[in-house]
């Protein structure tokens, strides 16, 4: 269905969510209820899914089993998709392709004193298409570009992450994904779908049985949240960019004056 692109997760059972706060005031709320595990299927890969191992070391840790996919929030990664959605679906010119599919990360203008304002707009553009990934350690960093030329509306996925690290990650270090622009979205329409689903699931379940005995949980406020997100996807979607395009393509102009040729995404 999304042309080897799915974002999965599976939420915790109701009764083992835990609450939020102390022992003196224990709370549930939307996000906190989406407790749970995800990871990112692409192109035979599943990101987010930690190398044997570590789940080995983790294993002799707690003695215990333990879980491949990373242990989160899952309306974090939903989030995450639809932060970045207007800037994704943004088609980007022919002559920045190769800028955005660039690694900035280690360039040399990140060492001067004073940084052109075109390079940190150019910066800026750049960056809106990584999908952030704060809350976890060493975990593959995503981005996300879109082309339309002669060889048709896609987009483009590629990630790195570093090998070696403690935490470590099955999928390969570096990677790329194309697929049709239509195929990316019917993957973040199943990602909000599912999980819009379930939670409807969730509230229902808590409107009828109360909250769990001795947990503030305001109910009405609950609903009125479930119904607010069902309309976040449509919004990010419409969401209107306005890009400066002379500011990035003046700002790419100084990343390449300022030090070596970029080096891509590796494949």
């Amino acid at each position: 269905m999304s042309g080897g692109l799915r974002f999965r997760f599976e939420l915790r059972a109701l009764g083992e969510v835990a609450p939020w706060g102390d022992e003196r005031h224990p709370v549930l709320h939307w996000f906190a209820l989406t407790a749970g595990c995800y990871w990112i299927e692409a192109g035979g890969q599943e990101l987010l899914r930690y190398s044997e191992a570590t789940l080995r070391r983790w294993r002799e840790e707690s003695g215990g089993e333990v879980h491949p996919y990373v242990d989160y929030f899952v309306v974090r990664i939903w989030e995450d998709v639809l932060e970045i959605l207007a800037d994704v679906l943004e088609p980007v010119p022919r002559d920045l392709v190769a800028f955005v599919s660039s690694d900035l990360s280690g360039h040399p203008i990140w060492d001067e004193d004073d940084i052109a304002p075109e390079a940190e707009a150019a910066a800026d553009w750049h960056g809106r298409r990584s999908m952030y990934m704060g809350p976890l350690v060493n975990a593959p960093q995503p981005r996300w570009w879109r082309t339309v030329d002669e060889a048709g509306d896609r987009v483009t996925l590629t990630w790195t992450h570093e090998p070696g690290h403690r935490i470590g990650f099955a999928a390969p270090p570096a990677g790329r994904l194309v697929l049709p622009t239509d195929d990316f979205l019917a993957a973040v329409t199943e990602l909000d779908g599912a999980l819009l689903a379930a939670m409807e699931q969730r509230v229902a379940t808590l409107e009828a049985s109360g909250p769990p005995v001795g947990v503030d949980l305001d109910l009405e406020q609950l609903r009125r949240e479930h119904l607010d997100r069902a309309g976040w996807l449509e919004r990010a979607r419409t969401r209107n960019r306005v890009t400066d395009w002379p500011a990035v393509r003046a700002g790419a102009r100084v990343f390449l004056a300022a030090g070596p040729t970029l080096a891509p995404d590796e494949a």
